[in-house]
């Protein structure tokens, strides 16, 4: 395949993915929607895969089609944000980046963020501060803050990123051992490892978003993610854990999802920064580059 001339074909084709529409993605690219529809079957043909479905509705990707969206969604960026710097006369951002980011999102969101900035800025240099408590942009001399949970009353910016809800999981032997959970109520015969944000009194909730409470018996507390999940690997007890960062070892059967209706509470997370006008433009890509790393993992 000859990759300079599938790159248009392929910005084109995240502009109908991401809009899951033909008519859409002409208007935004200043295209006919016939042209549109050429482009996305010569690159059918050049990858020989459907990627796109069109329906009454618009348009649904192929599983090869997100494949293809995830790993072509930074092209687009990066090719805009290249045009706004030739554009733009501002300088090139330099200096220390700093900002605070909860424990568990270093590895395979924060960081590859954080190494396509540096590629983009080269002139920026990032220091990360990852701690699960509240820091105030000010008293530490922040540039930006990922935080989950409620907001201080600040007069700060929090853009959304987005929810992290939690699963219960325990390790196979510790479920052959002392049997599997049949229903909420039965939770409470169990042992538990806590974080300092779980408290006695669980929330619980179902399928159709119904609340329950459980009173937990706490065998061990812990203050680091990392931490719950040895002793939940170590068959210790159950412990609600990320979502998106166990999905590796369920799929590896390490550990099992213990009532798998149930999530324990949906935290939100929201990008902090103190700039009350324009964001400088390396704020702006960060922000953008963490929510793509972000929805890539979920």
């Amino acid at each position: 395949m000859n990759s300079v001339k599938l790159a248009p074909l392929l910005l084109i084709f995240v502009e109908v993915a991401k809009k899951r529409s033909f008519t859409a993605a002409a208007k935004q690219l200043g295209l006919s929607k016939s042209a549109i529809s050429q482009q996305i079957k010569r690159l059918e043909e050049a990858t020989d895969q459907q990627l796109l479905v069109r329906n009454t509705r618009g348009v649904v990707l192929t599983a090869v089609g997100e494949t293809l969206l995830a790993r072509s969604e930074l092209l687009s960026e990066q090719l805009n944000f290249t045009l706004t710097e030739l554009d733009s006369a501002k300088e090139q951002p330099s200096g220390h980046f700093k900002v605070s980011v909860p424990p568990f999102f270093e590895k395979d969101i924060v960081v590859p963020a954080l190494r396509q900035l540096s590629l983009e800025f080269p002139k920026i240099a990032p220091e990360l501060i990852v701690t699960g408590h509240w820091q105030d942009l000010i008293e530490n001399n922040l540039d930006a803050a990922i935080f989950g949970g409620n907001i201080k009353d600040t007069n700060y910016r929090a853009l959304p990123i987005g929810e992290v809800s939690e699963v219960l999981c325990a390790s196979p032997r510790y479920i052959q051992k002392q049997g599997q959970p049949a229903n909420i109520n039965a939770l409470a015969q169990h042992n538990f490892i806590a974080t300092p944000w779980q408290h006695d009194v669980l929330e619980l909730f179902d399928e159709q978003q119904n609340k329950h409470s459980i009173c937990a018996h706490h065998c061990a507390k812990v203050n680091t993610l990392q931490t719950v999940l040895e002793m939940t690997l170590n068959d210790m007890g159950i412990a609600f854990y990320p979502e998106f960062l166990v999905q590796p070892y369920l799929a590896s059967k390490q550990l099992i999802q213990v009532l798998p209706t149930i999530k324990g509470k949906a935290w939100s997370f929201y990008f902090l920064h103190q700039y009350k006008g324009e964001k400088p433009i390396h704020i702006t890509r960060f922000y953008e580059l963490f929510r793509h790393f972000f929805y890539q993992r979920k």
